[in-house]
């Protein structure tokens, strides 16, 4: 057992504090915490520590609201005011860009705070089990498939804790609840609740037929996945949520299954950012990478001579070109491909003024190599993963490319989950 001072965050949403020289890493802890702890795994320069005791508090620790916080692995942070989460946010992407893409003195642009800290998730994975004391719902312990269960989340929307309710009295007394492990909820700009209910069983009628009328009851649009995606079935209510962007609004159709941010006032925000930021007269090329179902492609498209939507995932294109058509957006063209070696594929003859690209939370490392052959003038590159931003900065960096800024977002209050948007340019001369 050791007592320290628990001196900063690190990504990943520990208190760090150093004990003979060596890093500690305490999870549920704040800056400025004196604690007791107990070293659980140690190694050449570093352990990670379990809060024991809490022996002074910091100033701006808060007593946290949720009555599952730090047995559920959701959240690291409620324990933080809201101005502290966001100012260590900032601070985390700044060191990210320092030590580990090497920028000297990176501009960091004052991070955009969420609008509401609490009950902003538009889309939430419940995990169920049936277990001899009852059906539980909720989510994983943290580092664990351990089930804590859930009966309201503070950062869902407030409309999914109200179905979340509704599915803790329906799943239980159905004779397929031993064969639910998870259920997918989202809602829609216009308040439209899609269930996806995963099954585990060879026949999914009866489970159907059972949640069909109790879903149209209440005007929800409820699914059945039985595997992978390709096996999700419509029992109810309409196909695609809508999600709205741009001004005047762009209203954006997604199937199940289909990827939105989970935070829609905050993505509405960071669109704004990107169609700033590209400042577009109307002659430019554009590549979007990892379009997804538009969210960049088309508020870009009504200010750009053309764009190049790219994404893997096939049923996103199929999407994205309804929601073009649907918009009454021309001058966009969209293509399920990978996104490796797009902008050499579809850059010839005419190279791309601006790429922008949205990857997944493994970073994009292979295309970064496609855009030093391209070398397009400006690159807008958004981000939900600092280590990875910062692992793909360098090699441009160091090829011929300077970091104009990088602005976080806050898409994931209670969490140290971050979002940011970087501004790369060509060096001309």
């Amino acid at each position: 057992m050791i007592e320290l001072t628990i001196e900063s965050l690190a990504y990943g949403g520990s208190g760090v504090g150093r004990h003979d020289g060596k890093a500690i890493f305490v999870p549920f802890t704040a800056p400025g915490d004196r604690i007791r702890c107990r070293v659980e795994r140690e190694k050449k320069n570093y352990a990670d520590a379990e809060l024991v005791e809490l022996l002074a508090p910091a100033a701006q620790r808060r007593h946290p609201p949720c009555p599952v916080f730090g047995r559920c692995g959701g959240c690291q942070w409620q324990h933080l005011s809201y101005p502290e989460q966001t100012l260590w946010k900032e601070r985390l992407l700044g060191e990210a860009l320092r030590r580990q893409a090497g920028v000297i003195d990176p501009q960091v642009l004052p991070l955009v705070p969420a609008p509401d800290e609490w009950h902003y998730r538009s889309r939430v994975q419940f995990k169920c089990r049936l277990t001899p004391k009852g059906f539980v719902t909720g989510f994983y312990r943290r580092a664990s498939h351990y089930v804590i269960d859930v009966a309201h989340c503070p950062i869902s929307d407030q409309r999914l804790n109200q179905v979340l309710r509704l599915f803790r009295q329906w799943l239980p007394p159905s004779s397929a609840a031993a064969q639910i492990p998870q259920l997918d909820l989202e809602v829609g700009a216009d308040g439209t609740v899609r269930a996806v209910v995963h099954y585990l069983g060879t026949d999914p009628e009866p489970l159907a037929a059972y949640l069909r009328p109790l879903a149209e009851s209440i005007g929800l649009a409820l699914f059945l996945q039985t595997g992978r995606k390709s096996t999700l079935t419509q029992v109810t209510g309409p196909s695609q949520l809508v999600i709205e962007v741009d001004e005047p609004a762009l209203r954006l159709a997604y199937g199940a299954g289909g990827f939105a941010q989970v935070n829609l006032a905050q993505n509405r925000a960071l669109v704004a950012a990107v169609v700033q930021a590209a400042a577009l007269t109307g002659t430019e090329l554009v590549l979007d990478l990892f379009c997804g179902m538009g969210n960049f492609s088309l508020p870009l498209a009504r200010r750009a001579a053309a764009v190049v939507g790219v994404e893997e995932y096939p049923p996103a294109i199929v999407q994205a070109r309804q929601n073009a058509a649907a918009n009454g957006v021309a001058g966009a063209e969209f293509h399920a491909t990978p996104a490796e070696g797009a902008a050499s594929r579809f850059g010839t003859p005419h190279p791309f003024d601006l790429v922008v690209l949205d990857p997944p939370r493994t970073g994009a490392l292979a295309v970064v190599k496609d855009l030093l052959q391209v070398r397009p003038q400006r690159v807008l590159y958004v981000s939900c993963d600092p280590a990875t931003l910062a692992r793909d900065l360098r090699p441009l960096l160091h090829g011929g490319y300077e970091l104009v800024w990088s602005r976080p977002f806050d898409l994931f209050p209670q969490t140290y989950h971050l979002e940011s948007l970087s501004f790369l340019r060509l060096i001309t001369g």
